[in-house]
C-alpha cells in the first residue's frame, strides 16, 4: 500500500492532535506526506507588509512573495510537520519539490498570478530513496520553474502529481472540514457532474473548488481518492472522490 497525504494549511495552524498524528505515524505501508501553509505565509506575509492577493483559489505570489512563500513552506512548516512526525514514531525527512529537483513546475499566467504554477514533471528518485531507507517524505510544494527559480505550486496540485507518478494507492486529502459540506451535511461521495453543478451553484468555490478539480483528476487515475479533515488519518471515510471528467480539468 502507497499512500500520499496532504496536510492542508488550515488544519496545521490549528495543530494537529496528539492522536492525529499517532494515527499518520501509525499508517502502514509507504506514506508520502505533502503539506500546505497558507494561513502561516499570510500571518507572515501581514507582518512584513507583503500583500496577499488571491485568484480562484490561488495565492498570488508576486517579488518578495515567492521568497517569503519558500522560507516559510520550505523553511518553517516543512521542519516543524518532520519534526513532530519523527517525534510520533515515524521518522521522517523534510524536503522541498526543488530538492533534486523533485517537482519542475510550469508558470500558469505569470501577469495574473506571479510565480505560480502547477506540475510540469516529477522525479519520484528522491522519494523512493527516501522511502527504501525507512524514512518517510515530508515535502514543502514550492518546485522549480523553467528558469530555475522557485514556483509556488497548490499543494493539492502537488500532491495529485506526486500521487499519479508514484502509482499511489490512495490520496487522503486533510483539510479543516471532516469533508465536501452541503447544507451542513458531509457528502458520502462526489462525482464529475455533482461537482460541476454545485461549483456552478456557488457550493463549491475558492479553495474547495481548486481541491475538488485535482481530486476528480487524481480519481481518474485510479487513485482511491477521500478529503477530509484530521480523522481521515483514522479512518474515517470523508468524502469519497470517484472516477470522472470534470470540463475544465487539465492533464
Amino acid at each position: 500500500m502507497r499512500t500520499v497525504v496532504k496536510i492542508g494549511g488550515a488544519w496545521l495552524s490549528v495543530g494537529p492532535s496528539r492522536q492525529e498524528l499517532g494515527s499518520l505515524a501509525q499508517m502502514g505501508g509507504d506514506v508520502v506526506v505533502v503539506h500546505g501553509g497558507g494561513n502561516e505565509i499570510s500571518r507572515w506575509s501581514e507582518r512584513l507588509g507583503v500583500p496577499v492577493q488571491w485568484e480562484d483559489g490561488l495565492r498570488v505570489t508576486r517579488g518578495e512573495g515567492i521568497q517569503l512563500t519558500s522560507m516559510v513552506l520550505s523553511g518553517w512548516m516543512n521542519k516543524r510537520l518532520s519534526a513532530s512526525l519523527s517525534s510520533a514514531g515515524r521518522a521522517a525527512v523534510g524536503i522541498s519539490g526543488e530538492d533534486g529537483p523533485l517537482i519542475r513546475a510550469r508558470l500558469l499566467d505569470e501577469d495574473r498570478f506571479g510565480r505560480v504554477g502547477e506540475v510540469d514533471e516529477v522525479n519520484p528518485e528522491p522519494l523512493d530513496a527516501l522511502l527504501g531507507g525507512g524514512f518517510t517524505p515530508v515535502v514543502s510544494p514550492v518546485g522549480r520553474g523553467p528558469d530555475g527559480e522557485p514556483v509556488n505550486v497548490n499543494a493539492d496540485e502537488a500532491a495529485v502529481g506526486l500521487a499519479r507518478r508514484l502509482g499511489a494507492d490512495r490520496l487522503l486529502l486533510v483539510s479543516d472540514v471532516p469533508g465536501v459540506m452541503v447544507d451542513g451535511q458531509v457528502l458520502e461521495t462526489l462525482d464529475a457532474s455533482d461537482a460541476q453543478a454545485m461549483q456552478a451553484s456557488g457550493i463549491i468555490a475558492g479553495g474547495m473548488g481548486v481541491k475538488v478539480r485535482r481530486a476528480l483528476f487524481a480519481a481518474e487515475a485510479g487513485i482511491e481518492v477521500r478529503i477530509g479533515n484530521g480523522a481521515l488519518l483514522g479512518g474515517a471515510p470523508g468524502t469519497r472522490v470517484r472516477p470522472g471528467v470534470l470540463a475544465g480539468v487539465a492533464g
